[in-house]
């Protein structure tokens, strides 16, 4: 197995234990951003580290292309085996965490409604509801908000992210490598 996969397995196992560690001692709910940047930091070291020691053990130059090739090849291991994971967090493990989030919104949705001014300010916003009644507009709501509160949407949201994020950091720390790095002089 080529050391860029093996870095990505390694730092998506890493980012799964941290996760489990979370869910496991409680916290889980209320250190979901910490989590997800976690989570962009070992993308990140994923690819950084898999390109470094794929390019000190390339015993021929390289180009650019080859180079920004094998820093995906760290990434998207890593964005399939977080997103998987991610899937079953949300739809096995801590499938009461959508519950809440549902619950919460919803009473957001209906102090909103039941406040002229933001009801007003909504209204003038979304020329859609200007026409509705406030029990429309919050049914409405709180429909829209349950449709994106799913592990599948979190799963696949979380990989086209990752996957941007991976094509990013491997032409960004493919460009500072040669820069800096492994300069042919």
């Amino acid at each position: 197995m080529r050391i860029t996969v093996k870095t990505g397995l390694v730092a998506a196992a890493t980012w799964i234990l941290f996760k489990l560690c979370l869910y496991a001692i409680g916290v889980a709910d209320s250190t979901t951003v910490i989590a997800v940047l976690a989570n962009i930091f070992m993308l990140l070291s994923s690819i950084s580290i898999g390109l470094y020691f794929q390019k000190r053990s390339d015993t021929e130059d390289t180009n650019t292309l080859v180079d920004v090739k094998n820093g995906m090849s760290a990434g998207l291991p890593y964005v399939v085996l977080t997103s998987v994971f991610i899937y079953f967090y949300y739809g096995k493990i801590n499938p009461d965490y959508y519950k809440h989030q549902i619950a919460e919104k919803e009473y957001m949705i209906h102090q909103m409604v039941n406040d002229p001014v933001q009801l007003k300010k909504f209204k003038d916003e979304h020329a859609d509801a200007e026409v509705m009644t406030k029990d429309q507009i919050e049914s409405k709501l709180i429909e829209n908000n349950k449709q994106g509160a799913s592990a599948g949407f979190t799963a696949t949201l979380s990989t086209l992210a990752l996957l941007i994020l991976a094509t990013f950091y491997s032409l960004l720390v493919t460009i500072i490598f040669r820069k800096l790095l492994f300069k042919v002089r």
